[in-house]
């Protein structure tokens, strides 16, 4: 006889059992709240798209495309990937709707790329993030970024930085390529060895490199924020401008050029100093002014960020942001019920009805096991009904985490329990 298959979850991936998931549901709560603050609505996309959607969005050549996705094709030859990425199915929904602009939109959902598991990064990750299409404005981008300030503070992050630079646009941008094209083929030789294969191929990846050999070549050479045209220096400064005008603080980062070939002009990135150097980037985004002609659409700015959960949870604890802050998930109240008659099912559906949090024994278990469940459960009161107490239209409350045994419990008329309930739980 076979031994039997024991499944577990797939390398790269996790499961989420609460506790633990009130903290997700608090940090995707507070995200949508403060989204819809600032006049954004929920977008919900496919969870896998056409592959040309990421081929043409994010680059064909970038890592991610090249190493990272996952491609299948289905039973009718057709060819998809499962979304590595929020930004373009966002913007193909914008094509393929047409809605009003300035359209902005939210989203949470699970991205997916095959790289080696790390520190809050999986093959299968969750993203909150937020895109903005339609309008050019310097405005919208210190908006974008605001959202996202003011989100990771409302989650009770403070050692926050954000870093922001300009990649300009196609022209200028192609400019500056050609000069660090030249840069790096002069120094080829004192490239990691990645790179050292790679550089010609997209030397804006190189600039993206965390390797010393790469940084101390490229430091020698040009920065782009030195070659950006006019418009795009002005657009720069307006956001940077507008970003001090409400208190939020910038670092100019010159080597900052974001993962994906769709940005333009701004790229910003919130580091958490309270994580280690490699794994402390939390959020980000950028501009992306020729992403919707990539796919198919008419010429229209955008602007957006995205931030992983799995990340913004281990910030929260490398901060030692207390548990449960966000969402707070015990119950009120735990019914016992020992009269051999299921008198709970009724009882739990008033409580529940009445707004009060209640969960219940079953399988006709003894007064001493279902007063530890109640204990384990985290409730606050115990709602006890007997075959005395249910004879006589009676209902005895406990308060469970009292340590006057004395005044602990009180009985009460069937009638009143709601009231009484609702008395105990508002007592100090």
């Amino acid at each position: 006889m076979s031994e039997p298959v024991t499944f577990r979850a797939p390398i790269g991936t996790h499961d989420v059992l609460g506790p633990a998931s009130a903290e997700w549901e608090g940090v995707i709560a507070t995200f949508a709240q403060y989204a819809y603050r600032f006049g954004f609505e929920l977008c919900v996309t496919p969870m896998f798209e056409d592959v040309g959607v990421f081929n043409r969005g994010i680059g064909e050549h970038s890592e991610v495309a090249k190493k990272e996705m996952y491609v299948f094709s289905d039973r009718g030859d057709r060819v998809y990937a499962l979304r590595p990425e929020g930004t373009a199915p966002v913007v193909r929904a914008f094509i393929q709707h047409s809605p009003n602009v300035p359209w902005k939109a939210w989203y949470v959902t699970p991205a997916f790329r095959y790289e080696r598991p790390q520190a809050g990064r999986y093959r299968q990750h969750h993203q909150l993030g937020v895109e903005a299409l339609g309008t050019d404005d310097p405005a919208i981008d210190v908006e974008v970024i605001a959202l996202a300030s003011r989100f990771f503070g409302a989650i009770g992050l403070t050692k926050v930085r954000l870093l922001i630079n300009s990649m300009g646009h196609d022209v200028c941008r192609s400019a500056y390529v050609e000069l660090l094209r030249a840069h790096l083929g002069a120094n080829v030789d004192g490239l990691c060895d990645e790179h050292r294969e790679t550089w010609n191929e997209n030397p804006l990846r190189v600039l993206d490199c965390k390797r010393d050999p790469c940084i101390e070549v490229t430091n020698r050479g040009p920065m782009l924020p030195e070659h950006v045209c006019d418009d795009c220096r002005a657009h720069f400064d307006a956001v940077r401008a507008g970003l001090t005008s409400i208190g939020i603080e910038s670092t100019l980062n010159a080597r900052l050029v974001r993962g994906f070939d769709y940005y333009t002009r701004t790229t910003f990135e919130f580091v958490a100093d309270a994580l280690p150097g490699a794994q402390n980037a939390i959020g980000g985004g950028g501009r992306y002014d020729k992403l919707a002609e990539q796919l198919g659409g008419k010429p229209t700015g955008g602007i957006g960020f995205g931030c992983g959960i799995e990340r913004l949870l281990l910030a929260r604890e490398a901060e030692d942001v207390e548990p449960g802050t966000l969402v707070k998930r015990t119950l009120d109240a735990f019914v016992i019920d020992t009269t051999g008659e299921d008198v709970a099912t009724v009882l739990v559906d008033e409580l529940r009805a009445a707004g009060f949090a209640t969960d219940r024994a079953y399988d006709a278990r003894s007064m001493k096991s279902q007063m530890k469940l109640a204990d384990k459960s985290g409730a606050r009161a115990a709602v006890l009904v007997g075959p005395q107490e249910h004879a006589d239209g009676q209902i005895t409350i406990r308060d469970l985490r009292s340590d006057d045994f004395e005044h602990a419990q009180q009985r009460v008329a069937r009638g009143d329990v709601a009231k009484a309930l609702t008395q105990l739980l508002t007592k100090s």
